[in-house]
């Protein structure tokens, strides 16, 4: 199949495809006699995995790490588990992040009138 059929299946922009070969993410496929590239089901299926590790917000490096694991049928799940681990770490502590900012601009949201009048607890804490 062509790039946008490839790209389309796997739920990717064109760019995004063209993005992850030239990366080496994935393998840039052979290209047809007229000069398109050409694109088999097992690199749809590379891409499909590709765009669902990012989707939870696996790094490039990270997604190449599972990908390759994926592709490693003597991988072992503890190494998969590692990675995926220490994702759902991160996640975490940024969930803790926002939570604090999110109470912080509540408090400041709450505290302030919303009047006419020009004192402000947001712009008081902002500056």
């Amino acid at each position: 199949m062509n790039i946008s059929s490839a790209a389309n299946a796997a739920g990717l922009t064109v760019k995004t495809v063209r993005y992850y070969a030239d990366i080496g993410l994935v393998k840039a496929p052979a290209r047809s006699d007229a000069g398109y590239r050409t694109y088999d089901d097992a690199s749809v299926c590379k891409l499909v995995f590709i765009r669902r590790s990012r989707a939870f917000g696996f790094s490039i490096e990270e997604c190449r790490e599972l990908l390759g694991l994926y592709q490693d049928q003597t991988r072992t799940s503890a190494e998969v588990k590692r990675i995926a681990s220490k994702r759902l770490e991160d996640i975490e502590i940024k969930q803790r992040e926002l939570q604090s900012l999110h109470d912080e601009l509540a408090r400041l949201v709450t505290s302030c009138r919303g009047d006419h009048r020009p004192d402000c607890p947001i712009i008081s804490y902002l500056g």
